[in-house]
């Protein structure tokens, strides 16, 4: 059973927006306060599914839960892991849609009803992401999201993702055994259990990149060490390694050493190199080639 602290919207909630936190802060009240801003057509109940925070996480999450109806505070210290805080969340959800994002991020304005209209033609959703605003650049188009990157069936991130609850629940949620790509594991799960997917263009969430070389390389290296597993899992239903792909990844990595002196550049290149040893180091660890 998972405590729940936070009033009620005052109405059954259309969607229940599940944002995971573990040490969350100084972002977290940025991305709650987003949530709180937005309008959309039907009810909206936000859930914080804090997964053991011991920054001040949860007085933030718990401030806005005293101040914003429909707002509430879920201990989903349980079980370690973002999938499983997910889980706990859309388990104490009353929404027949579910929304997940992420607590560094910020949801754009219309986000909440983007991924509602986007549920109207399909049983899961990806949004699209503002990767320029958060991180210094200059705001433009916001991109859509790379849906094919393991060469596969398409996929979402969870940090911009939703599914009908009914959808959800057949597939048996994220994978808690999964610390990155449980995302992936379930678009997968979902379209192989004959499901529809589409992209919500209008569900947009500005998206935050990690300052440090060292915590890019870390987060890009767990990344790229999940595409062998998730290539072991899916193998036998049409997952296949993309060779080219990641021979021009390795050759786009040599031929731009020479611009690593550029600090702007520096980012992209330690995000890429992260990926591809990461894939490698995966690659070892469940016995198959997928670089």
């Amino acid at each position: 059973m998972h405590a729940v602290e936070g009033g009620a919207s005052g109405g059954a909630p259309v969607i229940s927006i599940v944002v995971p936190v573990l040490d969350g802060l100084p972002w977290l009240g940025q991305q709650l306060q987003a949530l709180a801003d937005q309008h959309s057509r039907g009810a909206a109940e936000v859930i914080v599914a804090d997964n053991g925070s011991v920054d001040g996480s949860l007085d933030v999450a718990r401030r806005f839960a005293r101040m914003q109806p429909g707002f509430m505070v879920l201990d989903a210290s349980g079980t370690p892991g973002a999938a499983a805080a997910r889980n706990a969340g859309a388990q104490a959800a009353g929404g027949a849609l579910l929304a997940f994002c992420d607590a560094d991020d910020v949801v754009g304005p219309g986000w909440v009803q983007g991924c509602i209209d986007g549920l109207q033609h399909a049983d899961a959703v990806t949004g699209c992401f503002d990767n320029a605003t958060l991180n210094g650049g200059v705001a433009g188009d916001p991109q859509p999201p790379a849906t094919s990157q393991l060469g596969f069936l398409p996929a979402g991130l969870s940090s911009n993702l939703a599914v009908r609850r009914p959808a959800f629940v057949g597939v048996g949620g994220f994978d808690e055994r999964l610390s990155v790509g449980e995302d992936i594991d379930l678009c997968w799960r979902l379209q192989l259990a004959g499901y529809r997917f589409g992209v919500a263009t209008g569900a947009v969430v500005a998206r935050r990149e990690r300052a440090r070389a060292g915590d890019v390389f870390r987060q890009a290296f767990s990344y790229g060490r999940c595409g062998p597993l998730l290539y072991r899992r899916y193998r036998a239903v049409g997952a296949r390694p993309d060779v080219g792909g990641a021979a021009r990844g390795w050759a786009w990595l040599v031929v731009r050493l020479p611009r690593l002196r550029h600090r702007e550049f520096r980012r992209s290149w330690v995000r890429a190199l992260g990926v591809r040893l990461g894939r490698i180091a995966g690659s070892l660890e469940q016995r198959v080639v997928f670089p």
